[in-house]
């Protein structure tokens, strides 16, 4: 019996690791990036998934979002998977 347990450490062990190392951040970081997503505003400055940089001009059913990619060019872009990073910006200095 205490074979068979000793058998099963080192998969146990390997799996904490995994978890710690892999998994946690990960769902860590799937979280924040919705928090992130939720909290988008017009003005707000973004990179999309393909790269692209734009201004948010306005928001479609808090689903989509319309980048303003340049002057009269505006992208719709599915939200939650569209929308890779919000760009910070500074406020100006006086």
């Amino acid at each position: 019996m205490s074979e068979g347990i000793a058998q099963l450490i080192p998969l146990i062990l390997i799996f904490i690791i995994f978890y710690f190392f892999l998994i946690r951040p990960q769902q860590k970081k799937v979280k924040e990036h919705k928090i992130m997503v939720e909290n988008l505003k017009r003005g707000d400055k973004v990179i999309t998934s393909g790269g692209i940089i734009g201004e948010i001009e306005r928001i479609i059913d808090n689903d989509k979002v319309e980048v303003l990619v340049s002057e009269n060019v505006k992208v719709e872009v599915v939200r939650s998977t569209g929308i890779q990073t919000l760009i910070k910006s500074e406020p100006p200095k006086k």
